[in-house]
């Protein structure tokens, strides 16, 4: 009997040391797949050689926190030798814009670190602002380019209301605190109040796109109309440095740079899944959009639409 427990007890012991040798494996070779997967790219600050950080600008610029912080991360690596913003973005909010814009400023500057823009299929308006601060600026031939101006709108349903018979009573203190009511119409005194800021943020982006692209403010301003452009069109304007593709800005980049033959691409270490994630998979279909949320949000953007 005691001879059989002990040949149970070590058939557990092997079983249990199999099972644990098996996820031990297992977890190695995720790790390996997912440090390897994509060729020479990489997340996080991993792997060895000549490094290019890229940043993603994608969607409608809403919070500029999370694209600052990784610009600075990749900024203050001294193994990261260039940075490429890879923008797909038709803008958004003036003070986000701004925010990003200067922190790239910042890097070009005063770190002089090299920071492109590779422009997909859309670097308008907001974006564009961003990108004006880089050192180079590459875009596809058909990429959609420019917008430069400002946009604030919403929607006055004071008919609805009437019709409905609500009344909405506003109590303020200041004439123009409750400029932008979209139950009333603006008085002529408000709508020159309201273009007068649009006229200033117009004449900051105007600025900074000119000191970005070291071109003349009359230059700038002659185009600034809002309108968009083609990537092919934008070159003959200078408003970018190059028609090329996401991978033809990393080879350029990294011949900038000195780097010999490819360089690892490093991206920012994206939120690890929770358990809930794990759970009830992705739920990102159920939940509002930036574009969604910014048709509720009453501001200024520097935005294509």
């Amino acid at each position: 009997m005691a001879e059989n427990r002990r040949s149970r007890t070590w058939l557990w012991v092997l079983i249990g040391g199999g099972a644990f040798f098996l996820f031990v494996l297992a977890v190695f070779t995720l790790v390996y797949l997912a440090m390897h997967a994509g060729g020479n790219e990489s997340s996080g600050l991993h792997g060895f050689g000549d490094k290019i950080g890229v940043v993603d600008l994608e969607g409608v610029i809403l919070e500029p926190k999370t694209v600052v912080e990784e610009l600075k991360k990749f900024a203050d690596d001294d193994s990261i030798k260039a940075i490429i913003i890879h923008v797909n973005s038709p803008g958004g909010g003036v003070a986000a814009s701004e925010e990003i814009y200067r922190e790239v400023k910042r890097i070009r500057d005063e770190k002089h670190k090299r920071i492109v823009s590779s422009i997909e299929t859309v670097g308008a308006s907001g974006a564009y602002y961003v990108s004006s601060a880089t050192n180079k600026i590459y875009a596809d031939n058909g990429s959609v380019v420019g917008s430069i101006g400002v946009i604030a709108e919403w929607v006055n349903y004071g008919d609805l209301l009437r019709w409905a018979k609500l009344k909405p009573e506003i109590l303020k203190v200041g004439k123009f605190k409750d400029t932008g009511d979209p139950t009333r119409e603006m008085t002529p005194e408000e709508r020159a109040y309201m273009q007068s800021l649009i006229d200033n943020m117009y004449g900051q982006f105007v600025n900074a796109v000119a000191d970005g692209r070291h071109a003349k403010v009359e230059d700038i301003k002659s185009i600034a109309d809002g309108r968009v452009l083609t990537g092919e069109q934008a070159l003959s304007l200078h408003l970018i440095d190059q028609v090329g593709d996401f991978e033809a800005a990393v080879d350029d980049t990294a011949k900038s740079v000195h780097i010999s033959g490819k360089p690892v691409l490093v991206h920012p270490e994206k939120d690890r899944k929770s358990v809930l994630d794990l759970l009830f998979g992705d739920v990102s279909q159920y939940l509002p959009t930036k574009e969604k949320l910014l048709d509720q949000e009453t501001g200024f953007f520097y935005l294509w639409k």
